[in-house]
């Protein structure tokens, strides 16, 4: 199993050790094996160190839960499962390798240079997080020569830290949660898509060796794409990925798509590129989890603090500035990832309002996108980890989010409502307009230039005037300068400039029709027999191919091909591309019927012989026309094609009494000109007739228009009527959905303040709720929903429990019984049918009432009893 999530472009790791190492050298880089683990993983920790070889080059530290306060034996205890040192870590220890080294209780552990670092115990033991913080740090100190796991343990620690280690290009492992004493901690992992390898601690040691060689073998750095077989991969992987997924990686940084493809490629040890893409081709899912780690998913909240500072003290106070009146801005967040960005935009809002209090009112509608659905739906949610508190004030976390279950944060209802979540790919998809806030950080340098180039002008169409454009600490608006210009005092954000519509390019792809690889390298010259046929080709076409002209139905030119100037002339005054005003004299009537014969009909028409005269009036040449319609299925359809071909008069004969120039001249023109009147008479009568044919269209399509009218008044007014409707029932909806959330609230306090322990179980006893007290018997966590509760483990010495709620069900006649428990205590537990609102039996409901000192006082009794006889 290897899940997969969005990851960073990870940086090469300096010093990166590719064989194996000597004991105790002390290197820049020593690849390092972090184990982390809680509850129950003492047993997993040694049976990972018992498989792992005596010179494995890796130097391995343990971090587990345990209280500051006791000494620790571990050190001890783990000596002798392997035949590494073993020692407790202090201050200041070099980095060695085939070491085990063990976090001392409580403190957190980094590193500065080669050498470990130990920082005291800081704030309740309820709020540290010793594992995240060692495998973040671990993440910056070895980068890609780092391995992270995360073995038995309740609670969530480690899931942010092996993210970390992930997008470091680190390998992170888990271990397999049917084999954990207590599997929250690697279920958390692995639901958080932050592994990349599920298995046992046994097999651990040998797949991080695997992993090792096939660095090794495949190499350090990005895959070479020079050969013509490499390229070919590559675009066949392209297509792939666009044939499956929609979306087109070939703009992306080509460097950045090689780490990522390299990586997968050692995971599926795979040795080429066209191996993996074979792979890939033969296993759709592969093709998703490259999806995944090609999609740059990097965001925390107010990343770059300066920059959020500069938008709450000078930005945004100066855009409401300009709105004295009040306002409904409109902002879009696009790569907005889990939503960090986009609560972080609106919380400074929030704060900008609170600070300035406006008289008008101002508010903030945020569209936040992204290419990654399970990104956007986890953002949705508005639900994060206990990490969080790193990267947000006290103040802020106690003003915006509340606490949730096991540490987490939700962010206020208020804001959340104010955020719109959607998938979008901006580069192909239509951007949201009239905004007044734009906030693109750190995904235009995952682009080429090229792609920079066409989303730049795309932002200034979707800005308004003045509105504001935030970008990356990376990011720059490019050679755009006259489209944008920074806010003094910043290079970050930029204020939207007037531009000429004509410089401003209006991209808004539709559809990705083919995929080209990006320009990874220079194409080679033709060869010599199709630059030859070529340059024959090209020469036909100038020399022997008549001058030709496209036009629409209405005769305005589309293109022109050869030289027309013989033929055709602009017309003076305003510019006319329409071939009737730019025929020249002797040319338009018979262009004219020529059109109207060729529109007509489906073959070829010409007109031959037509005589040009020079300025001075004498015959020059003549001149043969020729129009055809294109046709109708063709890429061309709706258009006429006109060529023009001109050639000598020619010579006359000689005749015993030959007639003047003169007469035959005028003999010429006569009869050309009763042609010409009898084409005029024969159009106007055509015209004549399509006059009268258009009027009566015309009276009977007034007809309809009118009719038309009166229905869309009358739907206009059934519109408004049911739009009233609409929003009395969504009136009603969102004052049923607040009840709701109100007794749902009142429910939790009641069934909390009872402090009674209760589960509520469905038919197939699967776990449909339970109260906060209930955790304090089974290892319960918000996930556990819909699991049996037999899978979870307890502390009640009951194992009849699921038989009885069986029977509970089957006869529907309560069961009570005293149940103690492995630590000493009682729990007096009733099992009752479970009746919905249409009195059906859906399920049981299990309470566990404490009757510990009931029972205590009871054995004491008993003994005073005895004691008196």
């Amino acid at each position: 199993m290897t899940p997969s999530s969005d990851v960073p472009d990870a940086q090469a790791a300096p010093g990166r050790v590719d064989g194996p190492l000597p004991a105790r050298v002390h290197a820049a880089g020593v690849p390092v094996v972090g184990i982390g683990a809680s509850a129950g993983g003492f047993d997993p920790i040694c049976e990972f160190l018992a498989s792992v070889p005596p010179a494995s080059g890796f130097a391995y530290v343990v971090v587990q839960h345990h209280a500051p306060a006791l000494p620790s034996i571990l050190p001890q205890l783990l000596q002798r499962v392997t035949g590494m040192p073993v020692t407790e870590l202090v201050h200041g220890m070099p980095v060695e390798t085939d070491r085990v080294y063990v976090a001392p209780a409580g403190g957190g552990c980094g590193f500065d240079g080669h050498c470990f670092t130990v920082q005291p115990p800081d704030g309740p033991a309820a709020g540290r997080h010793p594992i995240d913080s060692f495998f973040r740090a671990l993440a910056s100190y070895a980068g890609e020569s780092a391995v992270g796991i995360a073995l038995s343990g309740t609670g969530a620690d480690g899931t942010i830290g092996l993210a970390a280690l992930r997008d470091a290009g680190g390998l992170t492992m888990a271990q397999l949660p049917s084999s954990a004493r207590y599997d929250p901690m690697p279920a958390s992992a692995i639901a958080a898509q932050a592994v990349d390898i599920v298995a046992l601690p046994g097999e651990m040691a040998a797949q991080v060796a695997d992993w090792r060689r096939r660095r090794g073998d495949l190499g350090a750095g990005a895959l070479p794409v020079q050969a013509s077989d490499q390229r070919a991969a590559l675009q066949q992987m392209f297509q792939l990925l666009l044939q499956q997924t929609g979306a087109n990686f070939a703009d992306y940084k080509l460097s950045t798509v090689m780490r990522r493809i390299d990586r997968r490629m050692k995971l599926r040890q795979c040795a080429t590129l066209p191996d993996y893409v074979r792979w890939m081709a033969d296993n759709p899912i592969e093709v998703e989890l490259l999806f995944k780690e090609l999609l740059i998913g990097v965001t925390s909240f107010f990343r770059d603090a300066p920059v959020w500072d500069y938008l709450g003290e000078y930005a945004l106070p100066r855009l409401l500035e300009q709105h004295p009146e009040g306002a409904a801005f409109k902002a879009w967040v696009p790569a907005c990832s889990t939503g960090e960005e986009a609560y972080s935009l609106a919380i400074v809002f929030d704060e900008v309002l609170e600070r300035l209090r406006p008289t008008a009112r101002f508010t903030l509608q945020i569209f936040a996108t992204d290419l990654d659905g399970d990104a956007i739906d986890r953002a949705r949610q508005g639900l994060f980890g206990h990490a969080i508190a790193g990267d947000i004030s006290a103040e802020r976390l106690r003003r915006y989010f509340a606490p949730a279950d096991k540490g987490s944060y939700r962010i206020r209802k208020d804001l959340r409502g104010s955020i719109i979540f959607a998938r979008q790919n901006v580069i192909a998809d239509p951007p949201f307009t009239k905004l007044d806030i734009l906030c693109c950080r750190n995904l235009l340098i995952y682009f080429t230039p090229r792609l920079q180039t066409q989303l730049i002008p795309l932002f200034h169409y979707a800005l308004r005037p003045n509105a504001l454009l935030v970008l990356g600490s990376a990011d720059t608006p490019g050679r755009f300068h006259e489209l944008f210009a920074p806010l003094a005092g910043t290079s970050r954000v930029y204020r939207r400039l007037d531009a000429d519509p004509g410089r401003v390019t209006s991209y808004f792809p539709t559809r990705v029709a083919n995929v080209a690889l990006p320009p990874i390298h220079q194409i080679g010259h033709a060869s010599m027999k199709e630059n030859l046929q070529t340059q024959v080709e090209q020469l036909l076409l100038r020399k022997h191919s008549p001058a030709a002209v496209l036009l629409n139905a209405h005769g305005d030119i589309l293109y022109i091909h050869g030289r027309t100037g013989a033929f055709l002339e602009p017309a003076a005054g305003k510019a006319n591309w329409n071939i009737h005003a730019m025929a020249r004299d002797g040319l338009r009537h018979e262009l004219a019927a020529l059109l109207q014969n060729a529109a007509q009909s489906d073959q070829m028409v010409e007109v031959r012989g037509l005589v040009q005269h020079d300025a001075g009036g004498r015959p020059e040449n003549a001149l043969d026309l020729t129009a055809e319609a294109m046709p109708h299925s063709g890429p061309l359809a709706g258009t006429i094609m006109v060529t023009f071909a001109s050639h000598a008069l020619p010579p006359q004969k000689r005749r015993a009494r030959a007639s003047p120039p003169l007469v035959q001249e005028l003999e010429q023109q006569l009869a050309q000109a009763r042609l010409e009147i009898q084409a005029v008479r024969d159009e106007m009568q055509a015209s004549r007739e399509e006059l009268k044919s258009a009027n009566e269209e015309l009276q009977s399509t007034n007809e309809e228009l009118q009719s038309t009218n009166e229905e869309l008044t009358t739907s206009k007014e059934e519109m408004q009527s049911l739009n009233e409707e609409l929003y009395t029932v969504n009136a009603e909806l969102q004052s049923k959905v607040d009840d709701l959330s109100l007794i749902n609230g009142d429910m939790k306090n009641l069934l909390n303040s009872t402090d009674i322990a209760t589960i509520f179980l469905d038919s197939a006893l699967r776990i449909r709720r339970f109260t906060d007290q209930a955790t304090r018997i089974y290892k319960l966590i918000a996930t556990d929903v819909q699991r049996p509760l037999s899978d979870i483990a307890n502390d009640l010495d009951y194992p009849e429990l699921e038989a009885d709620a069986d029977c509970v069900l089957r006869t529907l006649v309560v069961c009570e019984k005293h149940v103690p428990t492995r630590s000493g205590g009682w729990y007096t537990v009733r099992i009752m049918p479970y009746r919905t609102v249409d009195n059906v039996i859906d399920g049981v409901v299990v309470t566990f009432i404490n009757i510990t000192e009931a029972k205590q006082l009871e054995s004491q009794l008993r003994s005073m009893q005895d004691g008196a006889v």
